[in-house]
């Protein structure tokens, strides 16, 4: 008898078993968002480094090593000599491929997603060749081709590489878009007697903008940023990451590192605007 009682007064493992302490459950709630802060962090840590060091004044050619504390290349940008001129050029360049690119390609998207016709499937996958090969490839052939028909190297053949090289991006993201859209709508505007014009300008493309922004955004800052396809292609033309490749050989001024805050900077700015536009929008549609 008083084995059993022993027995079934014992405490099991279950009954002892303490639960977790307040930081363990914590951190269990938060792994996730902590794990996102942390890659944002990471992916951030660069553009910080940028931004300290375009106050440096560095005593020799390289801004490498932090020196001391100045605005002066805040102050005079353009300082240095051909900066700002193709930055400008890289700003031109970028704006329109991504017009040509973002018209050709809204173009392109409507027909793979609305149509049927032959080789339908094969021009989808020319459509994602460009993205999925190499750019160093792409780079290559577009220069053999530009040889070949005697073009001169330069301007045109920049902005030409350019906007074969983005038109894959947006038609992968407005036929995405495209692709998602209730065919109803379309149905409904054409019931209430609207015109298939009037039909494309007040119901289709509301709601395909979406996508085509993306695709543009994508566009000039892939644009903006190429370099392996520009220096095939460029010629004697310096675009401003050229200039940036050529004065890491010789000493990085700080205006480059002001150049790249401003346009991070900028790039930041939009997408609060946007991120603060689309939660209005959903706060009247919410009302």
């Amino acid at each position: 008898m008083a084995a059993t009682e022993t027995t079934a007064t014992r405490p099991t493992a279950a009954t002892t078993a303490r639960p977790p302490g307040k930081p363990l459950r914590w951190l269990r709630r938060n792994i996730v968002v902590i794990a996102g802060l942390c890659t944002l962090g990471y992916l951030i840590l660069p553009n910080v480094i940028v931004l300290v060091f375009s106050f440096n004044k560095p005593n020799g050619r390289f801004n490498y090593q932090w020196q001391r504390f100045s605005t002066d290349a805040w102050a005079d940008p353009c300082g240095v000599a051909d900066l700002c001129g193709s930055l400008g050029l890289s700003l031109q360049i970028a704006l329109w491929a991504t017009l040509g690119a973002t018209a050709l390609g809204t173009m392109i998207a409507f027909a793979l997603a609305r149509y049927r016709f032959r080789a339908r499937s094969s021009v989808n996958t020319l459509i994602f060749l460009p993205m999925a090969m190499p750019e160093v490839v792409m780079a290559a052939s577009l220069a053999t081709l530009f040889l070949n028909m005697g073009i001169q190297f330069g301007f045109w053949t920049i902005l030409i590489a350019h906007i074969m090289f983005c038109l894959s991006f947006v038609v992968t993201a407005v036929k995405a878009r495209v692709m998602s859209m209730d065919p109803r709508l379309e149905q409904a505007a054409q019931d209430l007697y609207a015109s298939p014009v009037q039909t494309f300008l007040r119901v289709t493309l509301p709601i395909a903008a979406p996508g085509i922004a993306a695709g543009a955004l994508l566009s000039f800052a892939l644009s903006f940023d190429d370099f392996i396809i520009t220096n095939f292609n460029a010629g004697s033309t310096v675009t401003f990451p050229m200039f940036v490749w050529g004065s890491a050989q010789r000493g990085t001024p700080v205006q480059i590192n002001v150049i790249g805050t401003a346009m991070f900077l900028v790039a930041v700015l939009c997408v609060v605007v946007g991120q603060l536009a689309g939660n209005r929008r959903n706060r009247r549609k919410r009302s």
